[in-house]
Formats: C-alpha cells, structure tokens, sequence
C-alpha cells in the first residue's frame, strides 16, 4: 500500500470508518475486483473479493455501488452476492437498482446511428484476439491479448475512422486499458460519483476504488468527499489518493471496512 496525496492521514481514514455517519464505497469492476480476461464472461473476481464484498452488503450501513463501464446487467453472473448492490453501466448511462429497475438514459437515434457505423466500419478490420462490444451508447474495440501487429494495425484503423466520426457527430473517442471506445457525451464515472454523493452526510466514510483511466475522473470528483484509490499489480500515474495492489492488499482494504463497520 503506498499514500500518494500528501499529507493523507490513511490510518486515521481507516480508524473513522466506523464512526462515520454514513459509508459509501464505489467499486470498478473490470481490473479492480477482478482481472482482466480475454474473455469478459469469465473475468471473475480475485479470491476472497466476493465473499468479503457479499459481507459488507449483507451487514449493512454501507451504500455499495458497483460502477463500470460494463453493461450493468453483464456484472450480476459474475458478482452472485446474496443481496444485489447498486450498479452503474455503461459510465452512468444504465442504473440498476437492487430491486431490479433499470433506468436508462438513452442516446438520441442520429448518435446511435453514428455508433453503429463505427461498429461497422471496423469490423473488417478485426483480428483474432480482437472484438467489438455493442452499449446503449458507445461501441468499443478491444484488443487485450492480441498480437502487437494485429493492435496496431487496428488502433490505426480505428483512430482514422473513428476520430473522424467524433467530429462529425459530436461524440468521444477515448482511450481505455486494452482498447479504444467511442461514446455518446455527458455521462462519466465521475458523473456517477457526484449523482450518488449529492446527498452524502457530512463526514462520511466515502471511497472510489478503480485501476483504468477512466477512473480519473472519478478519483477526481470524489476528492471533495473521501479518497480515491488506484487497484492495479503496477503503478501508473494518477490522481487516486492511494495505491493498492490486488489481490491481498484490495482484500485487507475491503476487510478493514467490513471489520469497522461491523462494531456498531
């Protein structure tokens, strides 16, 4: 574990967590409580995360909000908890409820459009280890653990169509850990952070754990309330206020906040 915010008292985070009046802890999912795989079905989560993680949503006093940029209906095979936490999809733009009710901000149907033409104009391009990936209001390419000719040749592809599709029709081409992906604007993680701490008490225990740069939005905006903390096996730079390296590190994490919070 490394502090990376000066002056961050992380202990004194940790001991206040179960005198806090409200507990918030916002998880990624995709290389953060589980690695990645070539193979998203069965990125499953590290060992232990999903027993430790399945305690503090059954204990309660903890809002546990799942964000990712996952379709939010995706996560519920691979996250079996005995009682369903909150989840964000597709950066915000899917909200599943623990009951069950999706709400869905969908994109306008001339965005839709130009993401199905991305979809389509890149597919030719696709090599074996290489995939697209269909949200409400992005498409994605992924490359994870293709060849390095076959990703560059794709990123190529990819950054000459693509960019040229942003422009026209006012999305965003963003990068991500293992691919590219082009999205509809106005929903973002740290979107996500600020709708669900909008109403947060005072003082509460709140912290954001992800590991790809599309958490830095949400370390950012979650700075106001708690800490942000970077989980990845190598460092990158970050504006997270501390670093955890998965799996033993992550668990004890999440072990403290089951551990404190249970002594109410």
């Amino acid at each position: 574990m490394d502090v990376l915010t000066p002056g961050l008292d992380f202990t004194d985070f940790l001991q206040g967590i179960a005198d806090a009046p409200e507990r918030i802890l916002l998880l990624d999912y995709d290389g953060t409580l589980a690695p990645f795989h070539i193979r998203p079905e069965l990125a499953t989560p590290y060992p232990e995360v999903r027993t430790v993680l399945g305690n503090i949503v059954r204990a309660g006093g903890t809002r546990v909000v799942i964000v990712s940029g996952r379709r939010a209906e995706e996560l519920l095979p691979l996250l079996p908890l005995d009682r369903r936490p909150e989840i964000w999809g597709s950066h915000g733009r899917e909200h599943l409820q623990p009951d069950g009710t999706l709400l869905l901000a969908a994109p306008e149907p001339h965005e839709r459009e130009a993401l199905e033409e991305a979809a389509a104009v890149l597919e030719p391009a696709l090599h074996a280890g290489c995939r697209i990936e269909r949200k409400p209001a992005s498409v994605a390419v992924h490359w994870r653990g293709a060849s390095v000719l076959s990703v560059a040749k794709l990123r190529a592809a990819a950054s000459a169509t693509w960019k040229a599709l942003a422009r026209d029709h006012g999305l965003e081409c963003l990068p991500f850990d293992g691919g590219l992906e082009l999205r509809v604007p106005g929903c973002t993680k740290g979107d996500v952070v600020r709708t669900v701490l909008a109403d947060a008490t005072p003082g509460s225990a709140v912290a954001y754990l992800g590991d790809d740069i599309t958490d830095e939005d949400a370390f950012e905006a979650v700075k106001p309330f708690g800490i942000g903390v970077l989980v990845r096996p190598q460092f990158r730079q970050t504006q997270a206020d501390v670093w955890l390296r998965p799996p033993r590190e992550l668990v004890a994490f999440l072990k403290h906040w089951r551990v404190d919070a249970a002594r109410e």
